[in-house]
């Protein structure tokens, strides 16, 4: 998986490279970064690469040239079939769905933006989606990037020490993990559920998605309602739900 990044930032986001998962994968060859900074292709003797907006407002505009020349070069880094994405508060929301689509692909050319805006003209001519983090603003998209990069690697191929580690994590089904434990039995006052001691492998499965399935409802019901829950999940709710007093 080749990444490469337009910032004008790129020490910021070289930085998930250097650690963790991601510093691992790409030790082992399994993912790359590069950098092409805006600034490089700026002709005049400041290196600019913003102006101030038509129309007037505050801040200032990324200019469309040297950002333009910036991502023909990110282009020629990652292979054919490599979309180019721009972090943009105006994109669509970045889930795990599309981590996993991203991951399927060759490699991906991130721009992160910077000021008041990109100029609409560069999105138009060269950018393939758009994506945001949330509803909120960052100072720029070096960070919503990083955090692209990382999910995205963490589910390429052998990149996690145990293969099903991708494949338990939050969202992969489209629910909330379940909660974990581990040494010592009991802590503060508070014991690991029995259920987890029991070495019934199948109980200890149905425990862990009916914990699943009642921490969505509790805490982001909106991905219970996108899911069309079978009997035998609605029991698992109802279970949980009962066991926890929550309100139906």
């Amino acid at each position: 998986m080749n990444f490469a990044i337009v910032t004008l930032f790129p020490e910021l986001v070289a930085q998930v490279g250097e650690h963790g998962v991601v510093g691992r994968a790409a030790e082992r060859g399994i993912m790359s970064l590069g950098f092409e900074n805006p600034r490089d292709y700026a002709e005049d003797a400041h290196r600019t690469v913003d102006d101030r907006p038509y129309g007037g407002g505050p801040g200032m505009v990324m200019k469309y040239e040297p950002a333009a020349a910036a991502i023909d070069a990110a282009r020629e880094r990652v292979p054919e079939g490599s979309p180019v994405v721009c972090l943009t508060p105006a994109g669509a929301t970045f889930d795990q769905s599309v981590a996993r689509r991203y991951a399927a692909l060759p490699g991906l050319v991130l721009l992160a933006g910077r000021y008041e805006g990109i100029d609409e003209r560069l999105i138009e001519a060269k950018v393939d989606e758009e994506i945001s983090l949330g509803d909120y603003v960052l100072s720029g998209g070096e960070i919503a990037a990083m955090a692209v990069i990382d999910a995205v690697t963490r589910l390429l191929p052998g990149v996690l020490g145990d293969a099903e580690s991708a494949e338990q994590d939050s969202f992969m089904d489209g629910l909330l993990d379940c909660p974990h434990y581990t040494r010592p039995e009991s802590v503060a006052g508070r014991d690991v559920p029995a259920v987890l001691l029991s070495g019934d492998h199948a109980e200890i499965a149905r425990w862990r998605y009916m914990q699943a399935l009642g921490r969505s409802f509790e805490r982001r019901p909106d991905l219970i309602d996108k899911l069309e829950l079978d009997r035998e999940q609605r029991a698992l709710l109802d279970e949980y739900l009962e066991e926890s007093g929550t309100d139906k």
